[in-house]
């Protein structure tokens, strides 16, 4: 069994509610209380790399997701992410394949209603995602809305409120 590391950015997925604020803050990672609540036979590893809203994220935050993810002994590679910019860091990494020993598989996932929701998404995208990254081939998926997009061939429809395919 090949271990599947997970990198946490933050985002939706990880968001929690404060009453005194009135708004909501990125909390920390739900990655591992759902793998434990979903009972897996599989080897996880979690490291949470930043707890940002996607649409604070910058171009050193993506660099700083794209050494931890060249840098990772593992070839199997999940990244739960705010869905707004989720697909900007994948084109971020994508420079990785141009050298061809690179042969890593990397799933983003988040979801559209943090993980702390009843009827949030996160549970299922972050069993997509373990499902795609052991699955697909070599190369930057996007898990979202029961699908796996390629990263290049996929948008965040904020009007249907889920990811289609462009």
């Amino acid at each position: 069994m090949q271990t599947i590391r997970i990198f946490t950015v933050g985002g939706t997925i990880d968001k929690v509610y404060f009453d005194a604020l009135s708004e909501y803050e990125v909390g920390m990672p739900y990655a591992l209380e759902i793998l434990e609540e979903l009972n897996l036979n599989l080897d996880c590893h979690v490291t949470s790399l930043m707890r940002k809203d996607s649409l604070e994220m910058d171009d050193a935050d993506r660099e700083l997701v794209r050494q931890a993810v060249e840098g990772a002994d593992e070839n199997l590679i999940v990244i739960t992410h705010g869905t707004d910019t989720m697909v900007d860091t994948a084109k971020a990494l994508h420079p990785l394949y141009a050298d061809t020993g690179f042969n890593k598989t990397i799933v983003f996932t988040g979801a559209l209603a943090p993980a702390i929701f009843k009827k949030s998404d996160a549970m299922f995208n972050i069993g997509a995602a373990l499902t795609a990254v052991q699955t697909m081939k070599p190369g930057i998926y996007i898990a979202m809305s029961g699908e796996v997009f390629a990263f290049d061939a996929v948008k965040k429809d904020r009007a249907a409120q889920r990811f289609v395919a462009l």
